[in-house]
């Protein structure tokens, strides 16, 4: 079997990243494998959003490194850093759509602030990556009259606004019901193989972890650092690790599984 030597999307290096003289999380190591679903798993207050701030740059680590590419984004200057942000989207949490705008004008945004195509040029992508995301009919609703998963999807559609590389998830899924978060972790899946991007995701839903991760990592809260590294599958069947066990074990699993199939046969 011929070795893949395709260069990580993303790898992280020896990061501590906390507030103050707080350390939330030290010493975090790993690479996500260009096309991968990567998952930052673990309970709450364990750190896992921290580590997201630094991710995307929005908290400077006290140490190590974030590279994208072979660039060390926190190494390189101010406007560098900008430019390699443009690289990735972000779906915050709850989607984080400005209430004051359509669907439309919320995808529309950073292609008027970082692009210079007319306002033709932007409409028609605005509307292209509404369809990708189910919502070809949904350009002028307002996210008041928008159900939770299809504010999630106009925040994935923003996203994907100026073709990133790198997508960062924070909990796609997280208050959701079974049905839109599992429609919302196929959507995942879909864009990942379609248009090729890879995925990090922030998640403590066991049934879109279980589903669609292909690799992650496991952050402790008592040790602030990674007791475990694997895909969330690998961890439930081969990891002994007491709060890893704890935490993939908390639900009646094959109850989950269960549910989760009949789910996807759904219409």
């Amino acid at each position: 079997m011929t070795e893949d030597r395709t260069p990580p999307s993303l790898r992280v290096e020896a990061l501590t990243v906390g507030y103050g003289d707080h350390p939330v999380q030290r010493d975090v190591s790993f690479d996500v494998k260009a096309g991968s679903i990567f998952a930052i798993m673990g309970g709450s207050g364990c750190g896992k959003s921290t580590l997201l701030k630094a991710l995307i740059g929005l908290l400077r680590p006290s140490k190590g490194m974030v590279c994208f590419g072979t660039e060390n984004y926190w190494a390189a200057a101010e406007a560098r850093r900008a430019e390699i942000g443009r690289r990735f989207g972000v779906l915050f949490q709850g989607g984080a759509l400005w209430s004051a705008m359509t669907a439309a004008e919320n995808v529309a945004l950073p292609l008027q602030m970082f692009t210079k195509l007319d306002t033709k040029s932007i409409d028609a992508l605005v509307q292209m990556k509404l369809s990708l995301v189910g919502l070809d009919k949904g350009r002028s609703s307002m996210p008041s009259d928008l159900s939770g998963g299809m504010r999630k999807r106009v925040g994935l559609a923003r996203a994907l606004s100026l073709e990133p590389e790198i997508l960062f998830l924070d909990e796609p899924s997280a208050g959701l019901d079974p049905i839109s978060s599992k429609g919302v972790d196929d959507l995942i899946v879909e864009l990942r193989d379609g248009l090729g991007v890879t995925v990090l995701m922030v998640s403590h839903e066991l049934p879109s972890l279980l589903s669609i991760a292909d690799d992650g990592i496991f952050l402790d809260a008592d040790s602030h650092h990674p007791i475990a590294h694997g895909s969330a599958r690998q961890l439930l069947d081969h990891c002994d690790h007491p709060t890893v066990h704890a935490f993939m074990r908390r639900e009646d699993l094959a109850a989950t599984d269960r549910d989760y199939a009949s789910e996807k046969a759904l219409p």
